[in-house]
């Protein structure tokens, strides 16, 4: 029988925060709102795991807003993101919670203006949301002072590390005051992550909602086998068969990201193209016109991928198999979110050579990937496929005929 979650009302909420809640349409909490709020309202140190998409961001803003003094014009949290649009992303949904009172939030980051910045510190910012690059800019140049800082946050503290901001970090926390409270969400927990918590977490408490998150039952996951001068066709073939109400389509390199825009702008009129590399305004417009549907098919890399929150996804397509497996886990969990109509499908182009990458990819979810088969793009058989290993959970790869399976060295 499924457990049954509590509602906002059971846990610990005052009656201004229900109010808000209710009016920004929270009908009832996410299971990692529901364990990691009344932690976090306690005032303790919390580590939360849990993959993108299940609502970790009011997680941690409600109990922020809970224990803000709104009459105090001086920094009373931080929260260090790993990407813009992820940081204005937080921003955003702070400002929506706190309707009743009216919180002030910076939004601090790289590619804005600094000027605007300054003047949001200097009017009284109470919410400081960023990136670790730009919070380091402003406490050296003496426009932020973290000595009134009380909580914390490390929000996606894997992609952080994963994108080398852990020397920021540290720097950052040993700037702040001893007696704070510390929160740190991840979707995946590698050694550095863990590493950082002892370092600068007290006896932190632990929701881990990865066993039940990570496999993601709420996506269909496939893979295709594909030869690599065909994986454009194949695409192009899966679109047409598919039909997305939306697809984000992910790259490994901003090079790759920009070749594939260039073949589809040519075919498609509502496609875009994302990556680090894009002025920020733009980045911000193809934002706007994805969140509103204006655009249908966004190629991106993973770095800007973090910072997609879009209900309307319904298709994630890996055209590059992600090179960690854990960014796989991030990918997929930009579709079947919690604001989804229906379950999302993720699909992964793997070569013959991919097969030890999809494997990896496969133990840390444990999950089988179905084997999706496009007519006519499967690659030519060089022989029988290799035998599989079989993964942790004790099953072995099942395939379909007639597709080639990804060799596995």
């Amino acid at each position: 029988m499924e457990k049954q979650l509590p509602g906002f009302e059971e846990l610990g909420l005052s009656r201004g925060m229900l109010a808000a809640v209710r009016k920004c349409g929270f009908e009832k909490p996410s299971p990692i709102q529901a364990a990691f709020i009344p932690i976090a309202i306690e005032g303790d140190d919390c580590i939360g795991q849990a993959r993108t998409g299940t609502g970790k961001t009011a997680a941690f803003v409600i109990p922020i807003l809970e224990q803000m003094d709104f009459k105090s014009p001086r920094p009373q949290a931080l929260v260090m993101t790993p990407t813009r649009e992820l940081s204005e992303q937080v921003a955003e949904e702070a400002r929506r919670l706190s309707v009743n009172h009216a919180c002030k939030v910076a939004c601090i980051v790289g590619g804005k203006s600094i000027k605007a910045q300054v003047d949001a510190l200097r009017a009284g910012a109470q919410l400081i949301v960023g990136t670790p690059g730009r919070i380091i800019d402003l406490m050296n140049r003496g426009v932020f002072d973290t000595a009134t800082l009380e909580v914390v946050v490390l929000d996606e503290a894997d992609r952080m590390l994963d994108i080398g901001f852990r020397p920021d970090i540290e720097k950052i926390l040993k700037r702040c005051p001893t007696e704070r409270q510390t929160l740190l969400l991840s979707a995946t927990l590698p050694p550095p992550v863990e590493r950082l918590a002892q370092r600068y977490m007290v006896e932190p408490r632990m929701v881990d909602l990865s066993q039940d998150e990570i496999g993601s039952t709420d996506v269909e996951q496939y893979f295709l086998t594909v030869d690599p001068d065909r994986k454009l066709g194949a695409l192009i073939r899966l679109l047409a068969k598919e039909k997305p109400q939306q697809a984000l389509v992910f790259t490994r390199t901003k090079r790759g990201a920009d070749h594939l825009y260039e073949k589809f702008i040519k075919r498609l009129p509502d496609v875009a193209c994302l990556h680090g590399d894009l002025p920020q305004n733009r980045r911000d417009s193809v934002m706007k016109k994805f969140r509103s549907g204006q655009i249908r098919l966004l190629i991106a890399t993973d770095v800007v991928g973090r910072g997609i929150d879009v209900s309307g996804i319904s298709h994630i397509i890996n055209y590059d198999i992600p090179e960690f497996c854990d960014d796989y886990v991030h990918r997929i969990g930009r579709t079947g979110r919690m604001s989804s109509a229906g379950a999302g499908c993720a699909y992964t182009f793997v070569t013959r050579e991919q097969g030890d990458e999809l494997t990896r990819i496969e133990i840390r979810i444990n999950k089988l990937l179905k084997p999706y088969v496009i007519d006519g793009y499967a690659p030519v058989s060089d022989g029988p496929p290799p035998k599989v290993k079989h993964l942790s959970h004790g099953h072995g790869r099942g395939g379909g005929r007639g597709h080639p399976r990804p060799k596995r060295r």
